[in-house]
């Protein structure tokens, strides 16, 4: 029998304050419970009706304001309407009744339209579009299908031998069927088209979003800006997402904020929830309040963007925040710069705004913090770190190991020598989450919950400061946190920095310290441009190394300057490390000091070492360091060729959490590594992360980086292998996952491979023929097995026009520094069906540190619907798009317009990848690669053997459709023949949707495609004909022109000018030209009045028919061969007569059909009703008959120019399927409003109203008036 449970549960592991110091310090301080603290949460978006957000420990509002700076959730409401009839006409169509008690003085409605799909969460998204195909499409549909296919058995069983017109009825039978089928699979939800009403009452601005999708307002949220009232709203029982809204540009823009994702719900709850009734699960700072500030862009999967983040300082520094949590961040090509990065020192250093961030879950490797948490000086980077009581009561582990930093914790240092991490605090949590989760509460874990957790224990000191009157600058919180964190052993000092953050003792700190002259001093320790010392590479240590380091003071912004000038500091500078030399004091006034460190890493073992010289004040050293310089130096190891350039480590013991890194010199020629990791045990398995990282100068640690988790069985192993950069170290990291129970024992090997090709990035150009590339085998014996592999075809754009101007008050800093934009348009045509990827070389791969604070670029469809979205990563956003024209607009912002005036002609790139690569031929002699014979196979390479190799230009036929010249063909070579040497060749999605580039690119330069003789003989005929006199050609080019310019008649007046005269007079001088007749019948066919000339389309459709020798048309098309020498001009003319003779049955079918759909329409009769009509009518169905039979003697009814009228003769003749399938055609040539309104029109008829109606409320979506607004 089962034990009897205990009745405690470890509530206090669930969401931690015991490890962090933030219980005691609550328990001795109640009241400094973030009371009077305002915190802006930086992320997703914040739910105000999820648990624990409503108010705070002392009746405020938790959420002040919610703010939506990625213009994701705005509205184009610049359309003003006056009601009607107490009635307005949304931008759907749909129409609004005004309820009578809206006060609306000016009687004056912006009215706009929102694709509510645009603002839900991928995840909502997802499972209403799942809800709703299961409970409003599937049942019907089903059913549908199911009558249809009864009524096609019933047929079958009950019809042998079939009639022509049995035929055609079992055809429409089969057409139902087939269109049902091909419906089920097409099925595609919109979303819902929320009407959008913005009006000012005379007080405030107010809007109301149509949730109900019918125009009942009464039922609808009459909202104000949410900072008004704390007003919010729901979209519906269904979808359960909250929103507010905020009103801009005097009604013109409006902003529905809702949550991007349950993330930042999450972290807001980490640091401020507040349950009266449920103490237990409180939040770290529960009195604080927060400015709910949404980041993260719902159309990029919340992807953060230049845009959203300088409007979220904005809102910070304007609503005066005293904290920031930022639980974002990405790698970048360099620290501490950039012009977002600018803006959050200034809201830090200007207006003592203390900036908290993730540290980034890029570990268990070196050098792997994000930005900014861990790359820009102003802001406080925090690690993650999960203890025993975590492990039981979030993670249910069936036993507590000890307190450790989790796995994926990013590391320090930054690249430029700063320590990265400056604390640490738990790394997880069960926590709030937004109610259209459908939960209360969500376990999650990452750096993303550190840092609220650390945001909120600093709220606890800043509120007991303020109660006390004692102030503060970030300088001082931040040395009161990093000298009273808790080091943990164990852990190294690049995870958790300096330690665990311990409130209690901070507070002791700030309160003991808060009277000296030093407390709200900041220092700037700079030796070059670097913020610390950082001797990575073997070269940089081959000898003692001289360091100027530079050390200046910062002085609040409010100091004053009698404080500048009474600064006089003796410093006492200390080191623990023998391996450094420097002074021993400093004096220190307002001025920037310069001291010499030396650095001997000569008797330093392999692997890693780390100091800090630290700056002490002489009058108070128990305060702690008040500034510190960190020195990494890391000795690489030297793999050897007598070694087999391998690396063995054998019985290697790992327990839970253990990590073991190597630091290798990568041998000269290297070019990939691969490991193998093979389990001892026989009785453990385990999860291990295999982590590799080198650095280069100005390029991310993602640049070179290889990441693989693995689950190793009991004896089991696994092989990897990742490109390497030879003359750079090598960090290679075997890590065992931080949960795993047990110990074990691995053997891993890692070993170099060098094959290298010159040049060392292959370009092709197609005119060349043959383009040669050497390989060279580096380091040992190697098979080369060459493979050029195309994936994809880039075209170059040109914008078609740049529009600059400036932005409005969302973005303008203090002090009026204002922003400007540029929106540049570009087009493409999509041959066919494919994938792209829109990028800007220019500008793509960077975000912080990008000069230019914001790149967006949005891609629509010839009726201007939106299909996607992406920004500064362009491989995370490939789109799916049929065949058609598409526009792309890009903006890009700055605070100067002379650095948009520069970008007016940027070019962008579309990549389209190629279904089936292509690949090119290979050879190992140039003899070979000229005749096309002997393709190179495997060849054994010794090392320092070079054998060049030799590649055939693409056969024309195999270019991709639409590629041309200035477009060209990307893709890899690979060299080595085995699966690991081809695997690290290759280009490969890697974690967090970042991208590994191939070893080694090809570019295949396109050239003009080669002349085809169009004309066959004619050039020979025309040698052979006597030349035209001059007077002939004259009067041909007159007849033309007359006859062109006859059609433009329809648009003249017609009191000016008569184009029946003018038609009479030209049939007189040429009766026998055709094209006259043809061109009649266009003109008529095209009139805006159409429908009254009927008759006379049909006369001008018989009168071209009559012109044409059918037999004569038809012996020609059956001939197999024509040896006459004028063959080719007797082809052309009879294509031209077929055309014609097609094209005007085709009209003339299409006006008997119009004819006959008229007379129904106006008879109050439906298509059904055909059987009591009239002569005249019964006539004209007999001529349709007729010249529907005809049409099929010369074409197929699936003919492009023939749909429209096999569409309309279908609709006649009562066949809706055959309809329905004619007019998706008919949708997929030209997909405009009209031809689905046709297709829903048949839906209708056929009685399948469930496709009409999710097709007619998809219309206002697929054809917005505008385009979305960026």
């Amino acid at each position: 029998m089962a034990a009897y449970p205990d009745d405690s549960f470890p509530y206090q592991g669930l969401l931690p304050k015991k490890e962090t110091g933030a219980a005691s310090f609550l328990s001795r301080y109640p009241e400094y419970d973030g009371r009077g603290i305002l915190i802006a949460i930086l992320d997703t978006g914040v739910d105000p009706g999820a648990q624990g957000l409503q108010v705070t420990s002392d009746g405020k509002p938790k959420i002040i304001d919610i703010i939506d700076t990625t213009g994701s959730g705005d509205v184009n409401t610049s359309t003003i309407l006056k009601p009607k009839d107490g009635k307005i006409t949304g931008i759907s169509g749909r129409t609004l009744k005004i309820p009578e008690n809206w006060i609306n003085p000016s009687e004056k409605y912006h009215v706009g339209l929102k694709n509510g799909y645009e603002i839900f969460p991928k995840a909502l998204r997802e499972r209403i579009q799942k809800e709703k195909r299961e409970k409003l499409w599937d049942p019907v549909h089903r059913n549908c299908l199911a009558e249809a296919c009864r009524k096609l058995d019933e047929f079958d069983s009950t019809h042998t031998s079939l009639s022509q017109a049995e035929k055609i009825e079992r055809e429409e039978l089969q057409t139902q069927v087939e269109m049902l089928n091909s419906m089920e699979k097409k099925y595609c939800d919109s979303g819902p088209s929320y009407d959008c009403l913005v009006w000012h009452d005379g007080e405030t601005w107010r809007a109301c979003v149509d949730t109900s999708e019918l125009g009942d307002l009464s039922n609808c949220s009459v909202l104000r800006n949410y900072s008004v009232a704390q007003e919010y709203a729901s979209l519906g029982l269904s979808e359960m997402l909250n929103y507010s809204i905020n009103v801009y540009d005097e009604g013109n823009t409006l902003c529905i904020v809702a949550s991007g994702g349950a993330h930042g719900t999450h972290v807001a709850s980490i640091a401020a929830g507040f349950f009266p009734d449920d103490p237990e699960r409180n939040g770290v700072a529960p009195g604080a309040q927060i400015l709910a500030v949404k980041i993260g862009d719902t159309r990029l999967s919340t992807m953060e963007t230049g845009t959203g983040l300088i409007r979220a300082m904005i809102e910070t520094i304007k609503y005066k925040c005293d904290l920031v949590n930022y639980s974002y961040g990405e790698a970048t090509h360099w620290p501490n710069a950039g012009c977002i990065c600018e803006v959050i020192n200034d809201a830090v250093l200007k207006h003592n705004v203390i900036y908290v961030s993730s540290a980034g879950n890029n570990g268990p490797c070196l050098s792997t913090v994000g930005c900014p948490g861990g790359t820009t000086s102003s802001v406080i980077g925090v690690g993650a770190y999960v203890s025993p009581d975590m492990m039981v009561s979030e993670y249910s582990l069936r036993e507590k190991l000890p307190a450790n930093q989790y796995t994926w914790s990013s590391r320090g240092p930054c690249a430029d020598g700063a320590l990265g991490v400056s604390i640490s605090a738990p790394g997880g949590a069960i926590a709030s989450v937004p109610n259209w989760t459908l939960r209360g509460t969500q376990l999650m874990n990452g750096t993303s919950m550190s840092s609220p957790n650390a945001c909120g224990g600093i709220a606890l000191l800043l509120s007991g400061l303020k109660a006390n009157g004692i102030g503060y600058s970030v300088h001082f919180i931040r040395r009161a946190l990093e000298n009273t964190a808790m080091k943990i052993e164990d852990i190294e000092v690049f995870a958790q920095g300096h330690g665990i953050i311990q409130v209690d003792k901070a507070y002791e700190y700030l309160v003991q310290n808060s009277f000296m002259p030093t407390c709200n001093l900041g220092f700037n320790v700079f030796v070059g441009n670097q913020r610390g010392i950082y001797l990575r590479d073997l070269h940089n240590q081959a000898s003692p190394s001289d360091h100027g380091v530079a050390i200046e003071p910062v002085f609040p912004e409010y100091a004053v300057n009698s404080e500048r000038i009474s600064l006089q500091l003796h410093i006492a500078l200390t080191c623990n490390a023998s391996w450094i030399n420097c002074p021993s004091h400093l004096e220190l006034m307002n001025q920037c000091r310069h001291i010499n460190i030396r650095v001997n890493p000569s008797g330093l073992h392999e692997g890693v070492h780390f100091t800090e010289v630290c700056g002490y004040d002489t009058t108070a050293p128990d305060a702690g360091p008040l500034f510190r310089l960190p020195i990494t130096v890391t000795v690489p190891l030297r793999v050897h060729e007598t070694s087999g350039y391998e690396l063995v480590c054998s019985d290697v013991h790992f327990k839970p959490g253990q990590i073991t890194r190597h630091f290798l010199d990568v041998p000269c020629g290297a070019t990939w590594a691969e490991v193998t990791v093979s389990s001892l045990s026989s009785d453990v398995s385990s999860k291990f992360v295999l982590h590799a990282v080198q650095l280069e100068k100005q390029k991310a640690y993602r640049t070179n980086e290889f990441y693989k988790f693995i689950s190793l069985l009991e004896k089991g192993s696994c092989s990897e292998a990742f490109p390497v950069l030879h003359g750079k170290t090598l960090e290679f990291c075997i890590a065992r996952w931080w949960a795993s129970l047990g110990d074990v024992s691995v053997k891993y090997t890692i070993s170099f491979h060098g094959i290298l090709c010159t040049p060392s990035q292959l370009h092709i150009n197609a005119a060349d023929g043959i383009t040669r590339f050497d390989v060279l085998s580096t380091m040992k014996y190697e098979e080369v097995a060459p493979l050029i592999s195309l994936k994809c075809w880039i075209q170059s754009l040109r914008p078609i026009s740049a529009k600059t101007r400036p932005l409005g008050p969302r973005d303008t800093l203090p002090n009026n520094r204002q922003f400007y934009e540029i929106i540049l348009m570009y087009s493409f045509h999509q041959t066919k069906n494919g994938e792209v990827t829109v990028s800007c070389p220019l500008l793509c791969e960077l975000l912080y540190e990008s000069e230019y604070d914001s790149q967006l670029w949005m891609l629509f469809d010839q009726n201007k619907k939106l299909m996607g979205s992406g920004d500064a990563y362009p491989h995370q956003y490939a789109l799916k798009l049929d065949k058609g024209d598409y526009t792309i607009r890009l903006q890009v912002r700055h605070e100067q317009l002379s650095e948009l005036e520069r970008l007016k002609d940027l070019p962008i790139i579309v990549s389209h990848r190629i279904p089936n690569s292509l690949n090119l031929d290979v050879y190992d002699n140039h003899g070979n690669a000229l005749i096309g014979k002997k393709k190179s196979n495997t060849l054994t390479l010794q090392s320092g053997c070079t054998q060049p190799f030799f590649v055939t230009s693409l056969p024309d036929d195999k270019i991709p459709k639409g590629a041309g010249p200035g477009c060209f063909l990307s893709g890899s070579l690979t060299l080595a023949k085995s699966e690991l040497g081809k695997k690290a060749g290759q280009a490969a999605s890697k974690r967090q949707g970042k991208f590994k580039k191939d070893m080694v690119s090809v570019q295949y330069h396109l050239i003009p495609s080669p002349n085809k003789q169009k004309n066959g003989n004619k050039d020979r005929e025309k040698d052979v004909e006597k030349e035209k006199d001059v007077k002939d050609e004259f009067a041909d080019a007159l007849r033309d022109l007359k006859i062109q310019w006859m059609a433009k008649y329809v648009f003249v007046p017609r009191n000016v000018l008569d184009e029946n005269v003018f038609y009479e007079e030209l049939k007189e001088s040429y009766p026998t030209h055709l094209p006259l007749y043809v061109a009649r019948l266009h003109q008529l066919d095209n009139e805006k009045e159409r429908m009254k000339r009927m008759d006379a389309i049909v006369e001008a459709a018989d009168d071209v028919i009559s012109r044409i020798d059918q037999t004569a048309l038809a012996i020609h098309l059956a001939m197999k061969t024509d040896p006459r020498p004028e063959a080719a001009t007797v082809k052309s003319d009879m294509e031209r007569q077929k055309s014609s003779l097609i094209d005007a049955l085709c009209r003339k079918g299409c006006a008997l059909a119009d004819t006959i759909l008229q007379y129904h329409s106006q008879d109050g009769a439906t298509s059904e009703e055909v059987d009591s009509t009239g002569d005249d009518t019964k006539d004209s169905l007999a001529n349709l008959s007729e010249t529907f039979w005809e049409i099929l003697k010369w074409t197929e009814l699936t003919d492009s120019k023939v749909l429209t009228f096999a569409y309309k003769h279908a609709l006649v003749n009562k066949m809706h399927g055959r309809a329905l399938k004619f007019a998706i055609k008919l949708l997929e040539d030209k997909p405009n409003k009209e031809n689905w309104k046709n297709c829903i029109q048949v839906m209708q008829l056929l009685g399948w109203r469930h496709c009409a109606s999710f097709t007619e409320s998809s219309l206002s979506i697929m054809f917005p008036q505008e385009y979305a607004p960026f």
